[in-house]
């Protein structure tokens, strides 16, 4: 710590020693953030502070583990081992997990992940006898997170009758009955969601004065990364703690606030000046990622939006190329076009394909690209595609795991019953649900239950299920006292799932039995850690429990495997934050794209998507380019499209000009076109920004009056032809001979342009 002052910047340095009091640290893209974090941490330490007494709070794995091992090499293992530093979800976790007697749950309770609750959904919505059509569980889902997240527990819900007059407008006047239902099925289960995490750490301070006063006392200094993307359960939470000491210090970036629409709330940054009136606020304005271009270009953007806190990022870098914009004529083009550019740069700059990426605004626009990148032979891969442990055999085995710790997780109960198969079928979970309903208890108790020969399940299935119980019984009493990856490696073949997996000997059986293989090496994996992190203690023991406990917790981002890495990434703006590449494409950028749906967006619905356009922009250190296409397919039909208005706010200053068009200055007054509207520009306002340059309406051909496109199959690459609006070319490429199939043309005014024959209207003219 001696030489602090040269390992970061001035404001750096007075953020990361100011350790009393309530800190607000504005940090912009690429400033250094975590940098800054991790020197604080460490500098604490230095003074004398315990590392027990300092909480730090993420929003990801990945960002927790990096800061640790900094500070690790800072400080020592022991130090590091010894700060509560986490995810919200894993830091509450493990609180409740200590505390859990104090809401009526045991220690080993287990998390639902998506997958898990939306399938408790599903059977509740099917036995109240719902129509699923009209109570669709991904909405179900969604709207009881929402409740949660503002801490709205069912028994709230019950008793407002704004919010049930609302579920009657929207005709939906169960939902209560099912998130009461799904409630207490999750209680029943000792089980809670992603979101219960944060309500019932809410819960158990408000009931329990004296469990918030113990951990208001271990936290003496508190730090929040991402604050901007905190919701109200997160931000009241953090609130209560930092009460009695008040050394409170939140790092974001109020542009960087994207994740509205699950919850996250700006005001809890924009507002912080007013719960700590007495806070200390530091800029962290210099961009260490991005080329001053780019930097100054993202200014340009987010100016325009009222609600912020004011700063004026910079680069020190070099200026760096422009901004280039690829303009297309249809969405398929666009695919093409990006793609083209993707190949020529690595061709020329020497890139490896892991320094690109494509964002995207929603999933869907993936698949022209994907396509694109196939015919290429470029190897890519999509973010927020199916996890590796969200595979079925991964979720087959890890249910084995879960309920030898957990014997109420009905989930994986339901999952495995008959897995491998025992002749448990879907009339007999039915009638078992039914009765485990009627007696209140879980699958697993209502079989151990003495008057289970009074459901109607035949005697023999009856042993089955008996038999099944016995089993797991016989490894719980393992699971507590056996190192995680003994047990684990024991079980998957006790239970009949290795066997049953190699007698699979097509390709998909093999690579389901290497993928239970790969999760095997990730526990004895994640046990070598532990070990390690204590100091390689002889006697030190891993088990199953905090295993589950960590999967449970895991985000994609976390997996990433050795052989994805030199690929393209291919992934949405909101999947892309905190990720950054040499060479960005931001596709799709058209009203009603992006932003979306503008017709529904309040002022403040636009200024978030400004803001995740901003993010966009400031994932690149090199190079950005933007594209577009001027009609695209939308259900069926072709539509016709505007540039988005956040690429006309661009400063033009920072643009490239088209290198297919007339030359003109930067800021030239420029409207938008589509394929067939050319508009005069005279009468646009003398003060408007350009975008991107259209090509000259003067220059538009007069094709002749017998003009007849002809078949596309008879145009061969060296023939001349004529097109109906850029007249005559001759055909320079061609890559395949279908209605998707692409032509390059180069006409008579030099310009060279690919078109696709489905769309082209061009005569063979010999």
């Amino acid at each position: 710590m001696k030489d602090l002052e040269n390992k970061l910047n001035d404001t750096q340095y007075q953020a990361a020693t100011a350790i009393d009091g309530a800190s607000l640290i504005i940090a912009g893209a690429g400033s250094g953030k975590t940098r800054t974090l991790t020197y604080r941490i460490a500098y604490m330490i230095s003074k004398g502070i315990a590392p027990q007494n300092i909480l730090a709070l993420t929003f990801t794995n990945k960002a927790a583990k990096e800061m640790r091992e900094r500070i690790k090499s800072i400080t020592g293992w022991q130090n590091s081992y010894s700060l509560w530093m986490g995810t919200f979800h894993s830091i509450f976790s493990r609180i409740l997990r200590k505390e859990a007697a104090a809401i009526n749950f045991t220690e080993n309770f287990t998390i639902y992940d998506t997958a898990d609750s939306r399938n408790l959904i599903k059977s509740i919505i099917r036995e109240l006898g719902y129509d699923d059509t009209k109570y669709k569980p991904n909405e179900i889902q969604s709207r009881i997170s929402k409740a949660k997240n503002t801490l709205i527990t069912p028994q709230v819900y019950a008793a407002s009758a704004q919010l049930l007059n609302e579920d009657t407008l929207h005709r939906k006047p169960y939902f209560i009955n099912i998130y009461s239902a799904y409630e207490q099925r999750c209680k029943l289960a000792n089980a809670m969601d992603f979101d219960d995490l944060l309500l019932n750490t809410n819960i158990l301070f408000h009931k329990n004065p004296d469990i918030l006063g113990k951990y208001q006392n271990q936290f003496k200094y508190i730090l929040i990364d991402e604050y901007q993307d905190t919701n109200y359960s997160q931000y009241l939470i953090v609130k209560k703690l930092a009460e009695k000491h008040g050394n409170i210090c939140v790092v974001g970036d109020d542009a960087q606030s994207i994740y509205a629409f699950r919850g996250a709330r700006i005001e809890n940054i924009l507002n912080f000046r007013n719960d700590y009136p007495e806070y200390k606020e530091f800029k962290l304005e210099q961009n260490y990622r991005s080329t001053q271009t780019i930097v100054n270009a993202a200014n340009s953007i987010i100016k325009n939006n009222s609600n912020q806190l004011k700063k004026t990022c910079f680069s020190k870098s070099e200026i760096g190329e422009k901004i280039s914009l690829i303009n297309a004529f249809t969405d398929q083009e666009e695919g093409f076009l990006v793609v083209n550019s993707i190949s020529d740069m690595i061709y020329r700059k020497r890139a490896s394909y892991s320094n690109f990426a494509i964002l995207c605004r929603t999933n869907a626009q993936s698949r022209i690209f994907e396509d694109a990148l196939r015919r290429k032979n470029i190897p890519y891969k999509i973010y927020g595609g199916l996890s590796f442990y969200q595979r079925a055999e991964i979720k087959d085995f890890t249910a084995y795991l879960r309920l030898c710790i957990n014997h109420n997780d009905d989930e994986a109960f339901k999952r495995i019953i008959n897995y491998p198969a025992r002749g448990i079928g879907n009339t007999t979970m039915e009638r078992l649900q039914i009765f485990a309903n009627k007696e209140q208890k879980s699958l697993f108790d209502a079989i151990k239950s003495d008057n289970f020969h009074e459901s109607e399940i035949k005697n023999a299935t009856q042993n089955k299920l008996r038999d099944f119980i016995a089993f797991i019984e016989s490894f719980t009493a393992k699971a507590f006292t056996a190192d995680a990856f003994e047990f684990a490696n024991e079980l998957a073949f006790a239970s009949g799932i290795i066997a049953d997996l190699k007698q699979d000997i097509s390709p998909e059986g093999k690579s389901r039995y290497e993928n239970i293989d790969s999760l095997m090496n990730a526990i004895k994996e994640f046990c070598d850690n532990e070990k390690n992190n204590n100091d390689n203690q002889s006697d030190f023991l891993v088990t199953i429990n905090e295993y589950l406990d960590n999967l449970a917790l895991i985000t994609d981002a976390d997996n990433e495997k050795e052989e994805d890495r030199n690929k393209v990434s291919l992934m949405t703006v909101h999947q892309a934050k905190g990720l950054e590449y040499d060479y960005i494409y931001i596709a799709g950028m058209e009203e009603n794209i992006f932003p979306s749906n503008v017709n529904n967006l309040s002022l403040n619905d636009i200024e978030e998507e400004r803001r995740l356009f901003y993010v966009a922009l400031t994932r690149a250190k090199i190079k950005v380019n933007i594209s577009f296409a001027q009609s695209r397919y939308r259900w069926g039909k072709i539509e016709n499209n505007n540039v988005s208005r956040f690429v006309r706010e661009i400063d033009g200053e920072f643009l490239e000009t088209k290198p297919d068009v007339e030359s003109v200055k930067p800021k030239l007054n420029i409207e938008t076109y589509s394929s067939r509207n050319y508009e005069n520009t005279a009468s646009r306002p003398a003060n408007t920004t350009t975008t991107f340059i259209k090509r000259p309406v003067l220059n538009q051909h007069k094709h002749s009056e017998n003009f007849a496109a002809s078949d596309y199959r008879d145009i061969r690459i060296g023939m001349r032809i004529e097109h109906e609006r850029f007249g005559y070319g001759k055909v320079v490429d061609i890559d395949k001979y279908e209605p998707d199939g692409r032509m390059i043309v180069m006409f008579d005014d030099n310009t060279k342009k690919t078109l696709i024959f489905k769309f082209a209207k061009v005569r063979i003219v010999r």
